[in-house]
């Protein structure tokens, strides 16, 4: 088995604005008939059936052991979720927040978790690490992919916000572009899965604050989300 991943874009869905077009969240305000239409698009594109999560900015993880039924709700407060199960998309949602997808590939192993400001201080990604283990993962085996989020340069904070999540979260604190108090958390997230003994860690780059193709909350105010989704593929 393979892990594979993916992560969507606002293109190619049934929501219009401030939505438009592929929100794939059902906790923002958009129509749920859209909502539902851009989720099942998604799952018939990939082939598989996807599990969605009701995230919270908590350190939550959920056990996927069983295939999910179309339109199944969203899982209850909780912003990680783990499976060995093949063929089952494990995805969770952003606007800003760190996606981030992990995989050991020889234990057929994956998660995925939704890390804002919050859960990443929290802990939400050493708790999904640990789930992982659970099921076999090694963690010097894991690799991960940070997603699309907003870049330390554009997310301005105010200084003892920035002091909180830094001493929380090593390696977060940074300067914006204008200077001021600012938070990098893929920076402060790699720090700590390296800390952790993760094997590999790397990152797609991309700022959700001025990349027009991602959804940004900080930019665009009440807008959709895009989704960061895992599987494993058997061969």
């Amino acid at each position: 088995m393979r892990p594979r991943r993916v992560i969507t874009t606002r293109a190619g869905g049934r929501s219009v604005a401030p939505f438009a077009t592929f929100n794939l969240s059902a906790g923002v305000g958009d129509d749920p008939a859209a909502v539902a239409a851009n989720r099942a698009r998604a799952s018939r594109e990939l082939g598989i059936p996807l599990v969605f999560l009701k995230q919270v900015h908590g350190t939550t993880v959920a056990t996927v052991d069983t295939v999910p039924e179309p339109g199944e709700p969203d899982r209850p407060d909780t912003d990680a979720v783990v499976t060995a199960l093949p063929g089952v998309g494990i995805a969770v949602l952003a606007a800003d927040c760190v996606p981030v997808l992990l995989a050991d590939p020889g234990a057929g192993v994956v998660g995925a978790a939704h890390a804002g400001r919050v859960g990443a201080a929290a802990g939400v990604v050493p708790a999904t690490v640990a789930a992982m283990e659970a099921l076999g993962a090694r963690r010097r085996a894991i690799e991960v992919l940070l997603g699309p989020a907003i870049c330390g340069s554009c997310y301005e904070v105010p200084a003892a916000m920035q002091a909180e999540v830094d001493a929380a979260l090593p390696g977060s604190a940074v300067r914006t572009r204008a200077g001021t108090p600012g938070l990098d958390l893929r920076a402060g997230i790699y720090h700590q899965l390296t800390a952790l003994g993760v094997g590999k860690v790397g990152a797609d780059l991309r700022c959700t604050n001025e990349e027009p193709t991602l959804y940004s909350h900080r930019g665009d105010g009440p807008t959709g989300r895009q989704a960061a989704i895992t599987w494993l593929h058997q061969d």
